[in-house]
This record gives C-alpha cells, sequence and structure tokens, in this order.
C-alpha cells in the first residue's frame, strides 16, 4: 500500500532588503503624491549645494524632510528650528538609509504669513548687525544743490515730489533716475542707482520714494540687497516709502524715514526753511548785539566827555604841537651833521684814491714776481743736478757690484734643480741635474762626479 506525504505548510517568499525598500518606496510615492504635513522645524541646516534638510516633528512623532535648492529659492523667509510650518510635498524613502522622507514643494509658516515671517528675520539680522543704529546715520545737507531721486517716473510719488519742491525750493537742481519699484529685479535696479549717484557724486542727497500699497506690491524695500545697497551709500538718503503706517527695512536702514514721498519732499525743503530762520535769528541778535555795543559806546564817551582832561584838551594839544616843532628841528640838525661827517669821509678816500698810483703799484708786484722766479728757477735747476750726480755716482757703483761683471771675467753660478744657489759639493748628488749661468746663456748639465774643496 502507497503512503502519500501532504506538505500544507505554505511556500515562502524571500525578499531582499532592496527588494522590500523598493516596494515600499513604490508604495508610498503612489499612495502620498500630493500631502499637507504640520509640524515643528528642528536639525534644520542647508548644504553646499543649496538643498535644505531639516525635520519636520509633533510631541509624538517625526519625519525627515528635504527642499531642493531651486525650491529653496521661491522661499521668501528663511526655515529655521522652532519654526512651526505647514509643508507641501510627496513621500518617498532615501533607499540607501532605508528612511523615508517628505520632497517638500512648498513651504509656509502657521500663523504668520510669509513675507511678514521673512520681513521679521530680516529686521532681526540687520538690526543685531548694527545697521539700524542712530550712529551711522548721516546728516542731511543743510543746503543741498542738487537733489537725486530714486522712483517710478510713470507713479503718483514722482509728481508729488516734483510738486512739492517746484513750490517750496524752486532753485534746487532735481535729477530723477527712473527705477521699477515693483516686482522681480526692482530691489536690483534700486541699487544701481544708488551706486551710480555715489559713484558720479552727482547729488547732495537722494530721496527712495514710491507710494502706498500692499506687502507683497512693496516688497523690493524689504529685500536684504537693497538694504545693503543704502548702508553702504556715502550720500544722505531719505526713505519715503508707502503711507505713514507702512514700515519697510529701507525705513530702517535709511538716514531719515519719511512717512511719505511727499514727506520726504517736505523734509528737504523744511532743512532749507530751519536755515533760513537761523540766518534770521541770526541777523536778530547781531542787531541787537551792535545796539548794545553802540549804546554802551555811547555812555563811555559820554562819561569821557566830562572828564576834566578833555577840558584840558586844547591845551595838551598845544603843547604836543611844540614838542613836535622841537623834535623835528632836532631831526634836522642831526640830519645835516651827519650828512657832513659823510661828505668828508668821502672826500678824504676820493683823495686817496687820486693820489694812488695803480700802473707804479702793479709794476712793481710785477718785478717782485720777477725777481722770485729767477731765484727759484736757479734753485730748481741746483736741486736737479744734484740729484742727477748722486744718481749716476749710485748706477756706477750698482754696476761694479754687480754679479754680472764676474760672471764676465770667466766665473759661473751653479744652480741645483730647486734653483738654489750650488756652494758646496754636499748639495747635490751623482746624477743630479744642474743649471749653469753663464755670463751670456745658461747651461743645463748633469753631475758626473764630485771632488770635496778644501
Amino acid at each position: 500500500m502507497t503512503q502519500f506525504q501532504l506538505n500544507l505548510a505554505p511556500e515562502r517568499k524571500v525578499w531582499s532588503v532592496t527588494e522590500l525598500t523598493e516596494r515600499i518606496r513604490d508604495l508610498l510615492a503612489s499612495e502620498f503624491t500630493d500631502i499637507w504635513v504640520e509640524g515643528e522645524i528642528s536639525n534644520c541646516h542647508a548644504a553646499q549645494s543649496g538643498h535644505l534638510y531639516f525635520t519636520l516633528k509633533d510631541p509624538r512623532a517625526q519625519a525627515r524632510c528635504v527642499c531642493f535648492r531651486n525650491q529653496v529659492r521661491l522661499l521668501k523667509f528663511r526655515p529655521e528650528d522652532g519654526l512651526h510650518v505647514t509643508v507641501r510635498g510627496s513621500v518617498g524613502v532615501y533607499e540607501p538609509r532605508g528612511e523615508y522622507q517628505i520632497y517638500v514643494e512648498y513651504l509656509e509658516p502657521v500663523g504668520l504669513g510669509a513675507l511678514q515671517l521673512a520681513f521679521e528675520q530680516l529686521k532681526k539680522r540687520l538690526e543685531a548687525e548694527g545697521l539700524f543704529e542712530p550712529a551711522r546715520k548721516k546728516p542731511l545737507p543743510v543746503l543741498p544743490r542738487r537733489i537725486g531721486l530714486l522712483t517710478s517716473p510713470r507713479g503718483a510719488a514722482v509728481r508729488d515730489v516734483v510738486r512739492i519742491l517746484r513750490r517750496r525750493f524752486p532753485n534746487v537742481h532735481l535729477i530723477l533716475y527712473p527705477v521699477r519699484v515693483q516686482g522681480e529685479g526692482a530691489a536690483a535696479e534700486i541699487v544701481e542707482a544708488i551706486r551710480y549717484f555715489n559713484r558720479k557724486q552727482l547729488v547732495d542727497v537722494m530721496i527712495l520714494a514710491r507710494g502706498g500699497g500692499s506687502l507683497e506690491d512693496l516688497w523690493a524695500f524689504n529685500e536684504e540687497t537693497l538694504a545693503r545697497g543704502i548702508s553702504a551709500s556715502t550720500i544722505p538718503i531719505i526713505s519715503g516709502v508707502g503711507h505713514e503706517t507702512d514700515f519697510t527695512i529701507a525705513d530702517f536702514v535709511a538716514d531719515v524715514r519719511a512717512s511719505t514721498p511727499s514727506a520726504a519732499a517736505e523734509i528737504v525743503v523744511q532743512t532749507r526753511r530751519e536755515f533760513d530762520q537761523h540766518i534770521l535769528r541770526l541777523q536778530q541778535e547781531m542787531s541787537k548785539r551792535m545796539q548794545y555795543l553802540l549804546l554802551e559806546a555811547r555812555h563811555r564817551l559820554q562819561e569821557l566827555a566830562a572828564h576834566r582832561g578833555f577840558q584840558r584838551l586844547e591845551e595838551m594839544l598845544r603843547q604836543y604841537r611844540q614838542q613836535l616843532d622841537e623834535l623835528t628841528g632836532r631831526l634836522a640838525v642831526a640830519l645835516r651833521t651827519r650828512l657832513e661827517l659823510v661828505r668828508r669821509r668821502f672826500s678824504i678816500a676820493q683823495t686817496r684814491i687820486a693820489v694812488f698810483d695803480f700802473r707804479a703799484r702793479i709794476a712793481g708786484l710785477r718785478l717782485r714776481l720777477e725777481q722770485r722766479s729767477g731765484d727759484l728757477r736757479v734753485r730748481l735747476e741746483r736741486f736737479l743736478a744734484a740729484k742727477r750726480q748722486r744718481l749716476e755716482r749710485l748706477m756706477l757703483q750698482l754696476d761694479e757690484r754687480s754679479p754680472l761683471r764676474l760672471l764676465e771675467r770667466g766665473y759661473a753660478i751653479c744652480y741645483d734643480a730647486a734653483g738654489n744657489v750650488v756652494r758646496a759639493t754636499e748639495q747635490v748628488a751623482i746624477g743630479d741635474e744642474v743649471a749653469v749661468q753663464l755670463a751670456r746663456g745658461r747651461l743645463a748639465a748633469e753631475v758626473k762626479k764630485k771632488e770635496a774643496g778644501k
């Protein structure tokens, strides 16, 4: 009887880690393609590539998030730890670590608009750098001759500024630099205008003007590039942006903040008016001071006129006049005496010059010079003759004592190989080469035999 064995155990499906991760990835990607998730940002950091990585958490769980560079560039605010946000994106799996994460495409703060949050963040950061400090504000010129206006040529702000300046400050030179005051690239145009005026030094003060609008409309004046451009300007800048209740980053960085463009123009005019009032006050004070000084001088003159000395003034003048006549007479006598003395000295000198014979003097000097020249010639000839005789005697003695004289009489001088004079046979050996100096010429010889001398 045949027995059959029945296997009821199910067949096992063994997954690799990669297969399992890919399956989970596919499930998450198909199920969570466009979701909104709310939570608190933590561990937020940006990579060198520009991508942003952070963790989104609530009290019970957390999820990793990544926002790529293209989406980060579109954000109006800067994500940071502790910020409560809502993110929109899709869920996927980062396979090398087996972790699921949210790929963020849009990010907005909870309870506060993104633009308002970006405004508060930039304001806080620039304030910490000291860009709002009153100490760095530049004073406005008292009498600006040229005013630069940075605004849109088609807006209402330019008409308001021009109208006020024409009415209150007709002799000012207004230079308009047309820029966009709203939209993408508006901040860059305004910064270029500020740099242009600083580079050319065309104006004494600048007015940055724009009419009112929403936070989005005024956002160009809240960008960091414009704030740093205003801070770097060496020319004072008045910010007249929006209405009285509107505040922008440009208002905090500018040297003077005006509530409206019209108020900005009035500030410049007010400076001129204050200067005129100051001049008027100085004129009034000077007039009062002069009246006071004249009054004091009048009182002093009256006191002096009442003094007893003025009663004798005529007598004193007569005495001074007489003394002046006496001094004038004494001065004339002294001058005549001095002139006579100088005249006598001149006459004496003229007489001496007349009797002095320059030709005889020169002839005598010439004779003395010829005599001394003759004496010097005789002495020099005697000296040279004595030296010549002594030189001849020395030459004769040298010739008589010269070794060449001995060589002429048949003597010779023997030198060894080292060039030393040989005076005894012991200085050389048989076979040594020696040199023999004759009166005329030299011989090379070899020692064949030696005989000792007595």
